[in-house]
């Protein structure tokens, strides 16, 4: 799924692509992402209206519009936006009055869009926690501090802290040198800090390259981002550790495939 780097990139790439622009019909090839209202009023909502400002919640994407409704929008696992698009083989695509293109593709119907009165009122958005980059250090240490959740799940917690996804848990704690099986409040002052510096290196790292590729995620213009090659342990199960001679090894911790070096990681 895209995480905060992916989406603020998008989010970015749209700023300069269609920021300002009119959106002169919607083409609706499946209707199934399409979660509110009908794709009948979806569509004709949103003709006429012009993209005043994207925003971007966590791992939510958000284009408001002229007469204050906005489109939101939820990659999921598999949403992707190519600009500019062909309209061939997209999910939903708006065409824009200078006749260019936005495509919305997902290819196993897990994304959603929306248009809304008010985004802020949507339930999932109002149960976020803060970003990563809108906390202090001391913040940070007080919401792990009571917590018997292993470190990693509480990373990916969405209403704890927002925009912390799979790989890039797995990479923080690396970087930070922390066992992802621990429960949050064992970590001592030092690690908090650690980890706290580990999470803001390698988000701002992430969107920097613009990414990481490593299922259906692509860039704006349909390239893929260029974080993988510096991944440390997500995806290199039984590589070497980049950190000592140990092997990074790869368990199930939340429901999820979980990499670390059980020889750095304490």
């Amino acid at each position: 799924m895209p995480e905060l780097p992916e989406v603020e990139t998008i989010k970015r790439e749209l700023e300069k692509s269609v920021t300002g622009k009119t959106i002169r019909r919607v083409i609706i090839n499946n209707p199934r992402i399409i979660r509110e209202p009908s794709p009948e009023k979806f569509a004709r909502g949103l003709q006429g209206k012009t993209i005043t400002k994207i925003l971007r919640r966590a791992k939510v994407l958000i284009l408001e519009l002229s007469g204050g409704n906005a489109l939101v929008m939820h990659l999921k696992m598999t949403g992707q936006l190519v600009y500019p698009g062909n309209g061939k083989g997209s999910r939903v695509s708006f065409e824009f009055s200078d006749s260019s293109i936005l495509d919305f593709n997902d290819n196993r119907l897990f994304a959603e869009l929306r248009l809304l009165d008010d985004w802020k009122d949507l339930k999932f958005i109002r149960e976020l926690g803060p970003e990563p980059f809108d906390i202090t250090q001391e913040q940070f240490s007080a919401l792990l501090s009571p917590r018997t959740t292993k470190i990693k799940v509480l990373l990916m917690d969405q209403t704890v802290i927002s925009g912390i996804g799979n790989l890039y848990a797995a990479e923080m704690l690396f970087a930070a040198r922390i066992d992802p099986r621990r429960p949050a409040k064992s970590l001592s002052g030092g690690e908090k800090e650690r980890l706290f510096k580990a999470m803001r290196e390698v988000l701002t790292q992430a969107i920097q390259y613009k990414g990481s590729s490593v299922d259906n995620y692509v860039q704006l213009s349909g390239k893929p981002g260029g974080y993988v090659p510096y991944h440390r342990v997500y995806g290199r199960e039984g590589k070497s550790c980049p950190g000592c001679e140990g092997k990074v090894k790869r368990i199930a911790l939340g429901g999820r495939g979980t990499y670390f070096c059980p020889s750095c990681q304490k």
